[in-house]
């Protein structure tokens, strides 16, 4: 099962809650399980970073864990790295990309924020995917 829009406007809210809270002006995506795009916030965030959010959360849909994570097992694949980013479209493999799950653990999506640091995108992207556990 692949998240539902009315679920990618939850999750989307609040990541964007969480964004005005720490007052920080990113974009946030929420994509399917194809990678497809759901739903997207541009809270006055430069143009660029909103192509950044559609591929973390891209990334972490089609690896099943978070994009940092996924930036992590590229890293140590040395020369093999490049195939590796440059696939399916181009992954964006840092922090900010997390894997929405229903209440049964199973993947339905994934949300990713851009524009704040890699800690700071983190933490919206993940106060997204938690409103649906």
């Amino acid at each position: 099962m692949s998240i539902t829009y009315k679920q990618a406007s939850k999750a989307l809210q609040a990541a964007v809650e969480k964004a005005e809270s720490i007052n920080i002006p990113v974009s946030i995506a929420v994509v399917d399980m194809g990678g497809h795009l759901m739903a997207l916030a541009r809270l006055d965030s430069v143009y660029g970073v909103i192509d950044f959010a559609v591929k973390k959360a891209r990334t972490a849909v089609m690896f099943g864990i978070d994009s940092d994570i996924m930036g992590t097992i590229i890293a140590g694949a040395d020369i093999h790295g490049y195939g590796m980013l440059n696939s399916n479209e181009g992954l964006l493999t840092i922090a900010g990309g997390v894997v929405i799950k229903d209440t049964e653990g199973k993947i339905i999506g994934a949300v990713a924020s851009s524009g704040g640091t890699p800690e700071q995108d983190k933490a919206i992207a993940g106060a997204g995917a938690a409103v649906m556990g």
